[in-house]
């Protein structure tokens, strides 16, 4: 119970930060059309819901959002992006939140492999299988927040006269963005407005 509950607290502090992450694009980069600024406030109010399914969870496991210790590489790459905002757009939400987009499903398999060890011992009705469908609901949202990252980035390459792949290998090297590494959720990058270039790109074809 004690490792599933910090699972669960490591998710919400990845939706309590991509709540502030939303609302900084807003505040931080002036000039940008008026769908951007709607966009990434629609994204910090579903984060925040999904903050606060995960919480309401949490609490039914004993604990509250701060018992455990937390990461803060989401907002390390927030401050390393705060003075360009194509790079915000492409290590943001179409790499590291992305990144949730290949980790649900793992982390959906492994509490359901929880759960049926738990239901064949009789431990009565398990969280594990709670914590999936609050799992499908996020995921199903993200896809869409990563394809608003998606659209804008490639708004702004075509923008500022940028080949989406190409500078994206820069601003990754530049800003020293994380390695991404297999599995990859192909069928939700798709959805997500990944293209196969860029699918190629990370699989290395």
């Amino acid at each position: 119970m004690e490792g599933r509950a910090a699972l669960i607290h490591a998710i919400c502090h990845i939706e309590f930060n991509a709540i502030n992450l939303a609302l900084d694009a807003v505040w931080r980069f002036a000039g940008m059309p008026d769908d951007f600024y709607r966009d990434w406030t629609r994204v910090a109010f579903e984060e925040a819901q999904h903050f606060t399914l995960l919480h309401d969870h949490l609490q039914t496991l004993g604990h509250r959002y701060g018992d455990f210790p937390a990461h803060d590489g989401l907002w390390e790459m927030c401050e390393k992006t705060k003075g360009d905002i194509v790079a915000r757009m492409a290590l943001v939400p179409r790499t590291l939140e992305a990144r949730g987009l290949d980790a649900t499903p793992l982390i959906q398999a492994r509490l359901r492999k929880v759960a049926a060890v738990e239901a064949h011992g009789r431990c009565g009705a398990p969280d594990a299988l709670v914590a999936c469908e609050l799992l499908d609901i996020i995921l199903r949202d993200e896809i869409g927040h990563v394809a608003i990252g998606n659209h804008w980035y490639r708004w702004l390459c075509e923008r500022d006269g940028l080949d989406p792949v190409a500078h994206y290998g820069v601003l990754a090297q530049h800003h020293r963005a994380p390695r991404l590494r297999p599995p990859f959720n192909e069928a939700a990058r798709c959805q997500a407005g990944f293209s196969q270039q860029e699918l190629d790109y990370l699989t290395g074809a």
